[in-house]
């Protein structure tokens, strides 16, 4: 078995070197790594029963993060970072630097629920300066850390590479890693992967500058203890891991990075965080989702409805949309945070697609713009929701015929794919101004951002064309001021919540997370110009929702197919359709897979949704599921509390047991012979 183990690792370890070489927005290289991480890894994972007491944070776990953080982060002797400067690697050269350790500021001053301080690096033989900001949240055992480097010399720099925000040990001991696909689009976006650590490295990174082979989120389950770690990166993130004698070695940066920096230059690594955790790994990542909760997302995220009300084929006018708001029924007005307008509010003489790059809302249909339909839609209790794409523009819009007679704004490459170059700082400033003014003009208190197309190769031409072939520098100012342009808009729209889509679910990253919500998570559940959506497409959305709720407390979704299986299938925190906020809230708190069906019409699916106190469980009674009926294991109670488990449209179906009885006998459920999706709650 060992060797059969070792050969595999091998295998997996030269598709790891094909895919390296594979060009980077290509489906060949997503197909590669898909392959790799199939040799070792197992999708029907079984989880073990944890109860209450033992989800809750330790004082040892607290202490391990904490020694962890100050033995890695906090000192001047073993960084857990490292970069070389003229060929010297830091960690070998720490006698060419001046380090101090900055005090740790009150918590919650920068970051909510963290004590943060600063740790400078000067060089003595140049004028380069490290700065790395680190924070740690002591009750969520967890730490996270980004390192700047600027040039603060008047010539340029030595050359800086190999720069990794995460260069260390973790002494885990041997251990299995958990890690998700990422979105293709398919039907199993997200799967869950387990695979035991390699002795030979495994590679996980960003395909084209976005995550579609993986998500830059890991969970490592070591004898010893375990990490959840994340890669908070825009961009074409990198992240690899390997097992070594006690531990694991970690590496995370951005991929590609090789260049000298000139006068006043400054740039920056990806956030890495590190979640410590002992025994099950269902406690590392609930331990992750209550830190993203407490501390990472915006301070107004939580569940919302998103109405479906225009999507990008739409053609009604500003009285037309506003008479279908008039008419909606109170009902659904109470029920609604926000109408949900996608693209196509603008000019689209050759299509949504091709109309990118004037955002202003088409004179024809809107002549008074879009304020006197959010005005309808406030009237009646309700906010808008707008679609944009502000990193592209199409030929002959007003945002490519601008920045076309400005140096460096602009990254050409089709009639409809021209990158506006946020790395350029002016560039960034002139597209929030446009889109930051879009926003007040329409009475917009949802801004959607999507980015529908991979922007690596762009990147490296512009490093060439622009950056005197300095790689990796216009991804990293333009990953950069990405994060500055949605810092900008929320400060100017107070109160504004932004969404993350690029094509559903490619830029699910740390940093993505501290500033949006991703409210459609794939595009898979799009329905075609027909309205018609994938005959799988509740059963992929399930498998979704499974996937991605060991990362994400909060996700949204929906599509066009009717019915109550349709509607349960598409339970999140956010979603386009109304009903069901009692069951939604239940999203943020831990979560619990029961069942996976994969995409098994004959397998029953299950998740649980909740803590001690109460939750949900959601049954899933699939169409050539020959049983009919299903034996319910809770998870996560309080095993000597007594609980009343109870069917959602039946409620004087009850059972009343003690946590231990609900975890581990279980309650058989009548499932019927029907398709059928079920809801318990307790």
């Amino acid at each position: 078995m060992l060797r059969l183990k070792s050969m595999f690792c091998i295998l997996q370890s030269l598709l790891f070197i094909v895919s390296s070489f594979s060009v980077y927005d290509s489906n060949f290289k997503r197909w590669v790594d898909r392959a790799a991480f199939d040799l070792t890894g197992q999708t029907d994972i079984e989880f073990e029963k944890i109860t209450a007491g033992e989800l809750a944070v330790s004082e040892s776990e607290k202490k391990l993060c904490r020694d962890w953080y100050e033995n890695n982060i906090l000192t001047d002797s073993s960084p857990a970072y490292n970069f070389t400067v003229g060929g010297k690697p830091l960690r070998k050269n720490l006698s060419d630097w001046n380090i101090e350790i900055g005090e740790e500021g009150a918590q919650g001053e920068k970051y909510r629920g963290g004590k943060t301080a600063v740790i400078t690096l000067t060089h003595k033989k140049s004028g380069l300066r490290a700065e790395v900001e680190a924070t740690i949240y002591e009750e969520n055992a967890t730490c996270e850390w980004t390192v700047y480097i600027t040039n603060n010399g008047n010539s340029n720099s030595p050359v800086i590479k190999n720069f990794y925000a995460a260069d260390c040990d973790i002494k885990t001991g041997t251990a299995d890693v958990c890690f998700s696909k990422g979105s293709e689009p398919a039907a199993d976006d997200f799967e869950l992967i387990k695979s035991p650590v390699c002795p030979t490295s495994m590679v996980f990174n960003g395909n084209g500058g976005r995550s579609e082979s993986a998500l830059p989120y890991l969970n490592l389950s070591g004898r010893n203890f375990g990490v959840v770690t994340a890669n908070g990166w825009t961009g074409q993130w990198y992240t690899s891991i390997k097992q070594i004698p006690g531990g694991v070695r970690l590496k995370q940066k951005q991929e590609f990075f090789d260049a000298y920096l000139t006068a006043g230059e400054k740039v920056r690594s990806p956030l890495v965080s590190l979640t410590f955790y002992e025994g099950n790994p269902l406690k590392g990542f609930n331990t992750f989702r209550k830190w993203e909760n407490d501390c990472v997302y915006p301070e107004n995220t939580g569940i919302l409805n998103c109405t479906g009300f225009c999507n990008e084929f739409d053609t009604r006018t500003a009285d037309e949309l506003i008479a279908s708001i008039n008419e909606m029924p109170d009902s659904l007005c109470e029920a609604t945070d926000f109408l949900w307008m996608d693209a196509g509010w603008y000019k689209k003489d050759n299509g949504w697609y091709a109309g990118v790059g004037t955002w202003k809302p088409d004179p024809k249909r809107f002549p008074d713009g879009l304020k006197p339909v959010s005005d309808a839609a406030k009237a009646r209790g309700m906010g808008l929701l707008l679609w944009y794409e502000p990193h592209r523009c199409c030929k002959g819009t007003e945002v490519y015929e601008y920045c076309k007679q400005r140096e460096g704004w602009l990254i050409e490459q089709s009639d409809e794919v021209n990158t506006i170059n946020f790395a350029n700082d002016d560039a960034c400033d002139y597209i929030t101004r446009v889109v930051s003014a879009s926003l007040k003009e329409n009475g917009i208190g949802l801004y959607r951002q999507d980015y529908n197309f991979q922007p690596l190769s762009q990147w490296q031409s512009a490093d060439k064309t622009l950056y005197g072939g300095r790689t990796g520098i216009t991804e990293n100012h333009y990953v950069e001021n990405c994060y500055r342009f949605l810092d900008a808009l929320a400060e100017d729209n107070p109160g504004l919540i932004i969404d993350n889509c690029a094509s559903g679910g490619k830029h699910l990253d740390l940093e993505m997370s501290r500033r949006s919500v991703p409210l459609w998570r794939t595009d898979y559940n799009c329905a075609d110009s027909n309205g018609v959506n994938h005959d799988d497409c509740c059963e992929a959305s399930q498998v979704c929702t499974y996937g991605l709720s060991f990362w994400f407390p909060v996700t949204g979704t929906g599509f066009s197919i009717p019915g109550e299986y349709a509607d349960r299938s598409v339970l999140c925190a956010c979603e386009s359709r109304v009903g069901y906020e009692d069951i939604r809230e239940c999203f943020l708190k831990n979560y619990f897979p029961l069942d996976y069906g994969a995409m098994n019409t004959d397998k029953y699916h299950a998740v649980q949704f909740g803590d001690e106190n109460g939750g949900a469980a959601l049954i899933y009674r699939r169409e050539n599921v020959s049983s009919e009926s299903y034996i319910l294991k809770l998870n996560g109670l309080d095993e000597g509390r007594t609980y009343t488990l109870k069917d959602y449209d039946n409620p004087d179906v009850s059972f009343t047991l003690s946590g231990r009885e609900l975890m581990e006998t279980g309650v058989e459920i009548n499932t019927g012979s029907q398709t059928k999706a079920i809801i318990m709650t307790y």
